[in-house]
């Protein structure tokens, strides 16, 4: 197939990719604040798209990760072609758009892993995954990062119900916190930008290196940076309110104070990550934060059921998305025709995919039910939500009192 032919396409289907990981991962900074109230819904996802792609020009070290380091250089150059990374890309977006039809906040960043891992293995062997970078910089922090975040999430919500317990019964006496999360959830479409528009930076880098159109070991180049950036942006604003619906209402009754936890542990620890250039998943962390501070108000209560179907999505996307690239590296093996299949194949499925939403849709009307006006019912007593020791006045002696009256 042309060279010049396959490029293009590869870059097209990666700057689709992007759109889906835009609206797949709105959730994770959105979610919350619209569940709480602090945001209208569509005020919310246009922050966060604009959010998204200033982040995304902050830094490429997640990029290097992806165009360098999980698969291998050889004496020749990297061991994949372009074609492998198209199939890589159609098991990433397949898996994407499924997970969101079904309203399932799965990680976009393992998609597009578990895709190019199954293609390279498949189209050139076992060598030319780095198994090392694979292990050090996405699996642990897969386990690791939301564990941190929720445990993070936890601890300040303990903190911030202690902090003002003073509002206990006071109508609305923790609504400050909403105007905190316009900036915690600020933060969070920040941090994703950040470390989510890189991936497909690294993608389009990888196959500009594949190609010998760009030096080995090279960052990504100012074009792929703008393009992947108003690509994210454009699918952040889109909205993506399956997951939205999962996340604000589906894992636990989320407050003003917790919302303002969990987007703060969600953010750090992103930050954190994209500076270590661990390409994490932003969904794992934003879920893991959620549940920490669902467990950090007493008499809130986490959905187990919806985190594990959340956790089964997690565990079956590296594998999922390895097999549909598996399978669409076999076929690209055949040649022009088989890129052929490949793409008329993930075009149908998009289009089932869409048409099957429209059956049962959700936008920004009924994704998340309007939260209630707090009155002083409404408004979690810290004597509640942690373990406060109140202390008892003294009663006097009954002998006294007789002698008193």
């Amino acid at each position: 197939m042309d060279l010049t032919l396959i490029v293009v396409l590869v870059i097209a289907l990666a700057l689709f990719f992007d759109f889906t990981n835009g609206f797949h991962d709105t959730a994770n900074a959105m979610a919350t604040p619209i569940a709480t109230g602090a945001m209208r819904p569509k005020v919310a996802v246009a922050l966060a798209a604009v959010l998204n792609l200033v982040g995304a020009f902050l830094s490429t070290e997640v990029a290097k990760t992806i165009s360098g380091g999980i698969i291998k250089e050889g004496n020749g150059g990297v061991l994949i072609t372009p074609e492998l990374i198209f199939a890589g890309l159609v098991g990433a977006v397949i898996w994407n758009m499924v997970t969101w039809l079904f309203g399932l906040p799965s990680s976009s960043s393992h998609a597009l892993f578990g895709g190019l891992i199954g293609a390279a293995i498949v189209g050139v062997g076992l060598g030319s995954v780095d198994f090392v970078v694979l292990l050090d910089k996405v699996v642990l922090p897969a386990v690791i990062a939301p564990v941190t975040a929720g445990v993070v999430a936890y601890s300040a919500t303990k903190l911030a119900y202690w902090i003002t317990r003073r509002f206990d019964g006071r109508p609305d006496g923790r609504g400050g916190f909403r105007y905190g999360q316009i900036f915690s959830s600020s933060l969070v479409a920040l941090a994703h930008g950040t470390n989510d528009a890189q991936k497909t930076m690294g993608i389009i880098t990888l196959t500009l290196i594949a190609a010998g159109l760009q030096p080995a070991g090279t960052g990504p180049e100012t074009w792929v940076v703008v393009a992947c950036a108003l690509a994210i942006a454009i699918g952040t604003y889109s909205g993506g309110w399956r997951i939205i619906r999962t996340l604000g209402r589906g894992l636990t009754e989320i407050k003003p104070a917790q919302g303002f936890a969990a987007e703060t542990a969600t953010a750090a620890t992103i930050l954190a990550s994209s500076h270590l250039g661990f390409a994490l998943s932003t969904t794992q962390v934003a879920s893991g934060s959620v549940i920490g501070s669902g467990l950090g108000r007493r008499g809130s209560s986490v959905r187990w059921g919806t985190a594990g179907r959340i956790a089964l999505g997690w565990l079956l996307t590296l594998p999922s998305a390895g097999i549909v690239g598996g399978v669409s590296a076999w076929l690209v093996d055949l040649g022009p025709i088989g890129v052929a299949i490949d793409a008329l194949a993930a075009l149908s499925v998009i289009v089932l995919i869409f048409r099957l939403s429209s059956r049962n849709k959700v936008d920004s009307e009924n994704a998340v039910a309007p939260a209630p006006v707090q009155g002083a019912s409404e408004v979690a007593a810290s004597g509640r939500a942690v373990k406060i020791k109140k202390v008892k006045p003294l009663k006097k002696p009954r002998g006294k009192e007789k002698e008193s009256a």
